[in-house]
């Protein structure tokens, strides 16, 4: 029942900029601790930023100042404001509820940041 759609990915240069979105259906974004994570190939599912039901952020070390999480509750959708880009954070991107449900994973939405 619960579906989490990302979308927003694509081919960026170094130092420029993507927004994310993660559509929710079947789950409430505004009432759940919503998150953003992503994996590069070859390694393992990290924490990339969260977003609580009351409004407070948390982001890992690595994206700290350049990546922005915020949730439009009308649309029942996540996003996450990607700015000051750089190789190391081309990845697959999801997103899920904060404590992570295996069966909410969707397909996920690929940046890669190159020249």
């Amino acid at each position: 029942q619960v579906q989490l759609v990302e979308s927003g990915g694509g081919l960026v240069q170094p130092g420029g900029s993507l927004r994310l979105s993660c559509a929710g259906s079947g789950i409430i974004v505004s009432t759940n601790t919503m998150g953003w994570y992503r994996q590069a190939p070859g390694k393992a599912r990290e924490y990339v930023a969260s977003i609580g039901s009351r409004n407070t952020t948390v982001y890992a070390d690595s994206v700290k100042g350049r990546f922005t999480i915020s949730r439009d509750n009308a649309k029942n959708t996540v996003y996450l404001q990607m700015n000051s880009l750089k190789p190391e954070d081309s990845a697959v991107y999801y997103c899920n509820r904060i404590p992570v449900r295996p069966d909410y994973w969707g397909q996920g939405t690929q940046v890669t940041v190159s020249l």
